[in-house]
């Protein structure tokens, strides 16, 4: 058996490793990017990834104030009154659970991502998953994490060698029993997985005994060293724990805020001096297909109850953060492998859907929104989805470029290709676009709209690359209309719909960091 095919397989069953009750999960070991970057930025600076498991229902926690008359047609047995929303401004606000967040957005640390998705959606659970997680095209199938793929870029040679007195620390840590895929390397995982730093069990060292030239030799001695090196992060990570504390008193008890209880720990090993670059915790139980809501007050039930978890625990960590003076030094996103339809369903509840809204919080960041608010569309059928804004694959490269530092050819080498830049992080790096004349690229009114075989779509831009691109109803890319530089100036793009079921579009115009989403219709006649 190859070694990758050997870790791979024991990364997915329980070993007789085990840290705290749960299996430690091998780390990788890679060379293939080490020669570009060597080891690359020294930094403090530590990132926290906050999974939504089953596909949060973006409409019901990112309330587009200004759609509500359409939304009161799709989605009306769950939809929040809008008088009980938190304002952001006159157009948007949050579900009323989640006071925590709408704190900090006032104070300027909660950035908001409209419309965080991928071309092509895939509604499966799992592929919608490996596509956030592997940051890969929708028909491309990818056995590494983003992640798993930068941190191998800042560890060559890894696990050989470490930890050493330059990196005593592991790269990434989970906080829950399964280690994250996102931190997957080409070989193994570059991480580990614990739920109690205070209660951390010794790992055997898989014996001293000779083994034979054989492969099943080097997988066995490829294990010893694991072992060994996974006592070693042991160490450092229970002396981090015992020197870290907590000291902000907005945590819920231990056990009634679950997503709150892996952010304490991620708190206290920060303060306690882990070196640690990255946390993954994460929050299941949004596959609201039922009982989103309780019928008899919709700002409460299932949802709700989430939402008020993902708030809660989020301000008592950056709480948390500040009373320790850690809160310049870290920076989080919450991210879900899908959104939800538009229309609700019968049940009270929400079908999976395509692109939904993702937050980035901390002290560093630019507390604003990103993106506009989706147009609902007058008439709402089964299939409908909001339309992506921003490719998902933006924010991870523009968090590895502004709050990593990552250089831009490494980037590509990590995402495969160029992203859109999205100023999340307050010092975040000049992109080398064209300059701008004081205005961004803006689509005009298509005429006719709706329209029957054909339309135009006007637009008007600075100097610099425009990209627009028809999408339809259910996410799915349809066509390029433009993908090329243009002086200042006003054009018209002619589309012509020979081939085109009846029914919702959208334009979608990309220039720089800024992108625009506009609806069309197509009719039968």
């Amino acid at each position: 058996m190859k070694r990758r095919s050997f870790i791979q397989r024991t990364s997915a069953v329980t070993l007789p490793i085990l840290m705290g009750g749960f299996p430690v999960h091998a780390f990788g070991r890679n060379y293939r990017l080490a020669a570009m970057t060597g080891l690359t930025q020294e930094t403090d600076r530590v990132l926290i990834l906050v999974q939504l498991n089953g596909g949060n229902d973006g409409l019901n926690t990112v309330l587009p104030l200004d759609q509500y008359s359409p939304l009161s047609a799709a989605r009306a047995n769950i939809l929040i009154p809008e008088s009980r929303a938190l304002k952001l401004d006159d157009k948007t606000g949050l579900h009323p659970a989640m006071s925590g967040m709408h704190h900090l957005y006032e104070d300027q640390k909660l950035a908001i991502v409209q419309g965080a998705g991928y071309p092509d959606p895939n509604f499966s659970h799992f592929r919608s998953t490996d596509i956030w997680t592997t940051a890969s095209e929708a028909d491309v199938v990818l056995d590494t994490g983003w992640l798993g793929r930068y941190l191998d870029t800042l560890y060559p040679g890894f696990p050989e060698g470490y930890p050493n007195e330059a990196f005593p620390d592991p790269p990434a840590i989970t906080i829950g029993s399964v280690v994250s895929a996102t931190c997957q390397g080409p070989v193994a995982n570059l991480g580990l997985a614990l739920t109690d730093p205070d209660n951390v069990n010794t790992l055997l060292t898989g014996g001293t005994a000779p083994v034979p030239a054989t492969p099943y030799g080097h997988e066995l001695t490829f294990l010893r060293q694991t072992m060994l090196q996974t006592n070693q992060y042991i160490t450092v990570i229970e002396a981090a724990s015992q020197l870290g504390q907590n000291l902000s008193t907005q945590y819920p008890a231990t056990g009634q805020n679950r997503l709150a209880d892996q952010l304490k720990i991620v708190a206290r090993l920060i303060a306690g001096g882990l070196k640690t670059r990255v946390y993954v915790v994460n929050l299941g139980g949004f596959d609201t297909h039922t009982g989103q809501v309780d019928t008899s007050d919709h700002t409460t039930g299932t949802h709700a109850n989430l939402l008020q978890t993902l708030s809660d625990a989020i301000a008592a960590f950056q709480d948390d953060l500040s009373l320790l003076g850690l809160e310049d030094r870290v920076v989080g996103f919450t991210y879900s492998e899908f959104g939800r339809r538009i229309g609700s369903n019968s049940g009270s509840g929400t079908d999976h859907g395509a692109a939904a809204p993702l937050f980035v919080f901390g002290a560093q960041v630019n507390g604003k929104i990103f993106g506009e608010n989706p147009v609902i569309p007058a008439e709402v059928s089964s299939r409908d989805n909001l339309p992506m804004q921003v490719d998902f694959r933006s924010v991870y490269a523009s968090l590895l470029m502004d709050w990593f530092c990552v250089e831009e050819e490494v980037i590509r080498s990590v995402l495969f290709a160029d992203f859109q830049h999205i100023a999340l992080i307050k010092t975040s790096t000049p992109v080398p676009d064209p300059p701008f004349t004081g205005t961004v690229a803006v689509l005009g009114t298509p005429a006719p709209n709706p329209f029957a075989a054909t339309t135009t779509i006007p637009f008007q831009t600075p100097a610099g690359h425009v990209l627009i691109q028809l999408f339809n109803a259910a996410g799915q890319r349809i066509n390029t209309l433009t993908d090329q530089a243009y002086e200042a100036g006003s054009y018209e793009i002619p589309l012509d719909g020979e081939g085109l079921s009846p029914g919702v579009y959208y334009c979608r115009l990309q220039q720089g960091g800024h992108q625009m989403v506009l609806p069309l219709v197509k009719t039968g006649k």
